[in-house]
């Protein structure tokens, strides 16, 4: 019985790792492409949530090395994993007081494809670890909150886009921005409180 419950958690572990490289490498390559057009058309909605694709990268790379270690020592890697999603916050908060007075309006449709390609690769990503989400406590939970947090903050980005396609300004791309934030920070505590539960 021992024997069979030991490879059943052996295979489950391996289809784990199978999801967690694929999105891992998924985020890698959409943190370049959403950085680029971030930058091309001065979004901060864009920028943020570029560095949110990088960030997630980071944290499924964490989660690859850290499947293996005890309980306490996934926990203590899901605190620094919540420390981590304070990261695109600071990035942010610098881009958004740059822009803050002075607001201008990105490219809408730019904007809108780019946050279109970011939705799909975060649903797509956050429907492969939903089954993992209580797997290994709060590391996979950290990337499965990560990237449904991500599916929101992208449908903002699109509607972010059309609102400026009819009035163009700034603000809607920099509302949004906030947001993200305000996002990160909530996933940040939720993990941080999952990983203390598991050091007891």
């Amino acid at each position: 019985m021992k024997n069979e419950t030991s490879a059943l958690t052996r295979s489950s572990d391996k289809a784990l790792r199978k999801v967690i490289l694929t999105v891992l490498l998924l985020n890698l390559a959409y943190f370049f492409i959403e950085f680029a057009v971030a930058q091309y058309i001065g979004s901060v909605s864009l920028f943020a949530d570029s560095i949110d694709f990088l960030e997630d990268a980071s944290i499924n790379f964490l989660i690859l090395i850290a499947l293996g270690w005890s309980l306490k020592g996934r926990a203590r890697v899901g605190q620094f994993l919540a420390l981590v999603l304070f990261v695109p916050v600071s990035a942010l908060l610098w881009t958004a007081w740059q822009k803050f007075h002075s607001p201008l309006a990105p490219e809408p449709w730019f904007l809108s494809i780019t946050g279109m390609g970011a939705l799909i690769i975060n649903a797509f990503c956050a429907l492969l670890l939903s089954k993992y989400r209580h797997h290994s406590g709060s590391l996979t939970r950290a990337a499965f909150l990560s990237a449904r947090n991500d599916v929101m903050a992208n449908i903002a980005i699109i509607l972010a886009g059309v609102i400026t396609l009819y009035w163009r300004s700034g603000w809607p791309d920099l509302i949004v921005g906030l947001a993200i934030a305000c996002m990160n920070i909530d996933a940040a505590k939720e993990i941080w409180e999952a990983a203390s539960k598991e050091k007891l």
